[in-house]
């Protein structure tokens, strides 16, 4: 578990490039063309206009944890998270380490008006097709997997498709990536090489996230990974957190959408 990222994106390369010849990017652009997609939703300002700013996530399983739910359900779990009072959705579609498909987001999106993330490590503009054309709203950029310049060609290549980019960082270095003016900004609290999780770490980052915080007055800062208490919400909140992205409290209980709507109670 010392540097699995580096595994993950190796997996991950060759992955698409398997999904590239069963079905070429030319294909997928193709069906862009010629499918009447509707407009994507913006997560950004949804997360902005809620009173609570949670995204909730479907996550079967993680590389630190095992199956956390192995027989979860989108069909189940989605709608049960608008109906308790998440704000957007997150939803994993890598398989080998994290038991989701692109078949989840394709799920999630015909049982839900919310904006959705698609949740994966995405290195490659195909991964991007897919997303639109599997109804994610937004996909997630993860600093730590791409260079400035391919982050950079990414996000471009994002919102040419109508997507918003949640811009995922984890340490001060990394906050060069925020010159490329995501949608939203991410603080990671799961450090991605030994997947180590201390959401302490949000907290040590609000001081180096204040100038950027008063560049732009609708900055949308999320907090990712650990958040399991209300008390921690309002704490971040008071740090100028706007959003907070938690899915393993919420999965690891019997009923996901029941445990979501009591935490909503709690901190509204």
């Amino acid at each position: 578990m010392q540097d699995i990222l580096t595994e993950i994106i190796a997996n991950k390369r060759l992955e698409v490039e398997r999904m590239k010849q069963a079905v070429p990017t030319a294909e997928l652009e193709r069906q862009i063309e010629e499918k009447p997609l509707p407009p994507c939703r913006s997560m950004k300002q949804a997360l902005l206009a809620s009173p609570t700013g949670i995204i909730a996530e479907f996550k079967r399983r993680s590389p630190s944890k095992g199956w956390i739910k192995r027989e979860a359900n989108p069909s189940v779990i989605v709608p049960a998270y608008e109906r308790a009072g998440a704000s957007a959705l997150s939803v994993l579609t890598d398989e080998t380490y994290f038991g989701g498909t692109l078949q989840d987001l394709r799920t999630a999106r015909s049982y839900t008006t919310l904006p959705i993330l698609r949740k994966d490590f995405i290195i490659d503009e195909y991964q991007l097709l897919q997303a639109r054309l599997g109804g994610a709203d937004a996909v997630l950029l993860i600093a730590a997997c791409l260079t400035l310049e391919d982050c950079s060609r990414l996000l471009m290549q994002a919102h040419r498709l109508g997507l918003e980019v949640l811009l995922e960082i984890h340490s001060v270095e990394e906050l060069a990536y925020t010159t490329l003016n995501p949608d939203m900004l991410g603080v990671n609290n799961r450090h991605l090489g030994s997947f180590r999780t201390d959401v302490r770490h949000s907290f040590e980052m609000t001081e180096a996230l204040q100038n950027i915080a008063n560049a732009s007055a609708d900055l949308c800062l999320v907090s990712e990974s650990g958040i399991s208490q209300p008390e921690t919400v309002r704490r971040l909140r008071a740090e100028g957190f706007r959003s907070f992205l938690m899915g393993e409290c919420f999965m690891k209980t019997d009923a996901p959408g029941d445990t979501l709507s009591a935490f909503v109670q709690a901190i509204i």
